[in-house]
């Protein structure tokens, strides 16, 4: 896998991948893959986009689609592009990041709702500055960050009925993970009470790792098979070990073990200075 420099913007919109890509972005390195259910002919409704802004500092975006409802790849695509013009527009007028990104965010709400036929996408944002994490998300898509030895640092919480009786420790994770409502999703953008969960600054040590990733990802695997993946090792086998096993488990019915094939997206940032 060749490592890029990313100068500008990068999108994925339907991708169809058999392979992360890897690049060079603010002070580390990010990783990106994004591939459909392999069991439906539909395209992919997740969405992602890697954002530089300068040496220092980027922005890292996941969205997905709602399943079932009406334009979700649509959906998607509008809310990474309303975050993208916002943090252009941060740039370009030397605005602050946090407030841009807000902006952005509500701006894609907006959009999204502005679309017939009620569709809607989870959304989840990191920004990172000067090794400074801050996430923002909306929906249940996952942001982690972690240490080498696998310290969970940051671990937003899912905004679903399945997701806040596991935080408060009503369910345990085996239990919330073959729910058989984890898929409903309480807040969206495409809802006119769609509400932005804006999490505290985090500061990112060396070798530190930012995951994000859809529910697809997060319904597939434990979060102590996501830390393990993602806690060390150089990026490009972290995301091969991460999407094979993701893989593996949507193509094999394991019994006690999550399987449930769906679209499947995820960044993973490390840390270098």
């Amino acid at each position: 896998m060749d490592i890029r420099h990313l100068q500008e913007a990068k999108f994925y919109r339907e991708a169809s991948m058999t392979e992360p890509d890897l690049f060079s972005i603010a002070s580390g390195q990010a990783t990106v893959f994004s591939a459909s259910n392999p069991f439906k002919e539909t395209p992919n409704e997740d969405c992602a986009a890697l954002i530089p802004v300068n040496d220092n500092s980027c922005v890292l975006v996941v969205a997905d689609g709602v399943g079932g409802m009406p334009a979700g790849k649509a959906a998607s695509s509008l809310a990474v592009d309303a975050v993208r013009n916002a943090v252009k527009k941060a740039v370009t007028e030397n605005l602050d990041l946090r407030e841009v990104i807000l902006n952005g965010i509500e701006k894609a709400n907006l959009d999204v709702m502005a679309q017939s036929g009620g569709s809607a996408t989870t959304l989840a944002v990191v920004e990172i500055q000067n090794n400074v994490i801050r996430p923002y998300h909306v929906g249940d898509s996952d942001i982690l960050v972690v240490g080498q030895r696998g310290k969970i640092k940051l671990q937003t919480v899912p905004h679903s009925p399945v997701g806040y009786a596991v935080e408060a420790g009503i369910m345990d994770e085996k239990e919330a993970i073959h729910h058989e409502e984890r898929h409903i999703v309480s807040n969206v953008l495409g809802f006119k009470d769609m509400r932005i969960e804006v999490g505290s600054p985090v500061a990112l040590s060396t070798h530190d790792t930012v995951f994000i990733g859809t529910d697809g990802v997060a319904d597939n695997l434990f979060i102590d098979e996501i830390i393990e993946c993602i806690r060390k090792g150089d990026l490009p086998e972290v995301a091969d070990k991460l999407l094979k096993k993701v893989q593996h488990r949507m193509n094999n019915n394991e019994g006690s073990r999550p399987c449930k094939p769906d679209d499947h997206t995820f960044i993973v940032y490390r840390n270098k200075k």
